[in-house]
């Protein structure tokens, strides 16, 4: 039996699809794989990529952070922000991550490390996503209203 996969935001639903046949996530103690008839968990999810598959497609996501609960082979996950590969401005995300890196090898005035490091894990999650999406054939992002 498939899982059925729920992405849900404050903003939005990101994404709510049966069929689903594998669900990877970045999770708080490392990266973790959900298969069909997956003992019930709940855990904390960190910032990186989310990967699903269905029918031998691969889908991906820049997920800032949240929780995930499986569930009768259901998983939802609460997150703070998510991203499908195609809606990142890759220059947006390039920038966001070189501002970061360089609040935390600045480390005069009042910079907050963990704001910083916070910062550094999404943009380097949506720059990973995007990546990931280039490797694959035909896989180039689309252009974003300002390129």
């Amino acid at each position: 039996m498939p899982l059925k996969l729920r992405i849900i935001t404050p903003e939005r639903i990101v994404f709510d699809e049966e069929n689903i046949d594998s669900v990877t996530l970045p999770g708080i103690l490392g990266e973790m794989t959900i298969l069909p008839q997956h003992a019930p968990i709940m855990t904390e999810l960190r910032a990186g990529p989310v990967l699903f598959r269905r029918a031998g497609e691969e889908v991906d996501l820049a997920l800032s952070g949240g929780f995930m609960e499986v569930r009768d082979d259901t998983v939802i996950v609460l997150a703070d922000t998510a991203e499908r590969s195609d809606e990142i401005d890759v220059a947006r995300a390039e920038e966001a991550r070189r501002k970061a890196q360089e609040e935390l090898s600045d480390r005069q005035g009042t910079v907050d490390i963990a704001r910083a490091m916070a910062a550094l894990e999404r943009a380097q999650a949506r720059v990973r996503v995007v990546d990931r999406r280039r490797r694959r054939p035909g896989g180039a992002p689309r252009p974003t209203a300002n390129q």
